[in-house]
């Protein structure tokens, strides 16, 4: 079977990137934008730098911020109908995963209008047409969404969350500017840099995973282990190691999918809410833990991508101990909580373990598991 590799046409990297916005629409003769943004992004004039290079330019937008972290079937039907009411023709996504997937589910949804019903769209569904023109400009150095083909939303009446793969759904244009991140506080810079390393090591070490995103990957795990210490300390350096090194995460495991952390963390933020990130990061260590037996070498590579000297002289059991700990010790440098005492309520925890093997990214983990195994790693955390 052939590989395939899917990325935006065009992406701009680099401070001031996002002044490459109005000549990209000005090219197409777009008329009027949607801009999907956060609350709160729009609250502290995030959102503003990009609608002032409009605003300069001349040219029509509406603000769309009725988003919620774990974005729900209703904010994107509410999304659907406000960007029909608005006369736009054409959507600048701007904020962390949330706008991203609310803006791709809106813009699937407007050109294929027979999945306005959302959950049809759950999975790899038969889309013909590609979404709305998209510019997608992220704000966090985490999801790696503006270059993904992946969106997740939450269905609040079933406390699940849907994983959906489409190709047409994949930003024209991606704008990664480090400055657009630079108001992100330390626990939202230390959760979405985890989840991009979740990305990069489940995606490494996923049973699709060929030798193109493995370049990805290991880069990408290189990058921000690197960068996200200094990231978290609000260093300019880091915050650019952060937005480059996430953004090649998802270059890869847009590609070949993820893992059992995914599918157990997304049922986390559908129960509880929780930021993805975090869940994703206290589950990451343990999960490689479980799955070290059947990933062959990866895990000397990871280390040594981590920034762990003398892979080369190690046995097998040092090499994937030292990968595990690695990832261990930046969690915690960067205040990552070590379980999930906080979080999981044990009457929740056979509902949860159902939930994450029924979920979209677990028959990519490279070991094949059951719900007894996801369950026993919830109670290991606990």
């Amino acid at each position: 079977m052939a590989n395939r590799i899917v990325l935006n046409p065009i992406s701009y990297h680099g401070k001031g990137a996002i002044e490459s916005i109005v000549p990209e629409v000005q090219a197409r003769g777009l008329k009027k934008a949607f801009v999907c943004s956060d609350p709160d992004l729009v609250k502290f004039g995030v959102t503003q730098k990009v609608t002032a290079l409009l605003d300069k330019a001349g040219m029509a937008y509406e603000v769309y911020s009725e988003i919620k972290p774990n974005p729900t079937i209703e904010n994107v039907q509410t999304g659907v109908a406000a960007y029909k009411a608005s006369g736009a023709d054409y959507i600048i996504a701007i904020g962390g995963g949330s706008s991203m997937d609310t803006a791709k589910a809106v813009g699937i949804i407007i050109n294929n209008p027979e999945f306005a019903d959302v959950r049809s769209l759950e999975g790899v569904a038969p889309t013909r047409n590609k979404t709305v023109f998209t510019i997608a400009v992220p704000t966090t150095a985490g999801t790696a969404a503006e270059v993904t083909i992946n969106y997740v939303i939450t269905d609040v009446e079933r406390k699940r969350k849907f994983v959906c793969v489409d190709v047409h759904d994949i930003p024209e244009v991606a704008v990664i500017d480090p400055d657009m991140m630079s108001t992100m506080p330390k626990g939202l810079t230390a959760a979405t840099g985890m989840d991009a390393l979740t990305h990069a090591i489940e995606g490494f070490t996923t049973k699709a995973a060929w030798e193109m995103t493995d370049m990805f990957h290991l880069k990408a795990i290189e990058i921000i282990a690197k960068s996200l210490r200094g990231a978290v300390a609000g260093e300019p350096e880091g915050r650019e190691g952060m937005a480059l090194g996430q953004y090649v995460a998802g270059m890869g495991f847009s590609n070949v999918g993820l893992g059992i952390v995914h599918s157990m963390a997304h049922c986390l933020g559908a129960v509880y809410d929780t930021p993805h990130g975090v869940a994703n990061a206290i589950l990451l260590p343990t999960v490689m833990e479980y799955n070290a037996p059947v990933t062959g070498d990866k895990y000397k590579y990871i280390a040594a991508a981590m920034g762990v000297e003398g892979t080369e002289n190690m046995t097998v059991d040092e090499y994937r101990k030292a990968a595990c700990d690695a990832v261990k010790q930046l969690s915690m440098d960067v205040g990552i909580p070590a379980d999930l005492k906080a979080i999981v309520k044990p009457e929740d925890i056979d509902f949860l373990a159902e939930s994450a093997y029924a979920d979209a990214c677990r028959p990519g983990n490279p070991r094949d598991t059951s719900v007894a195994e996801i369950k026993e790693l919830y109670l290991k955390l606990m």
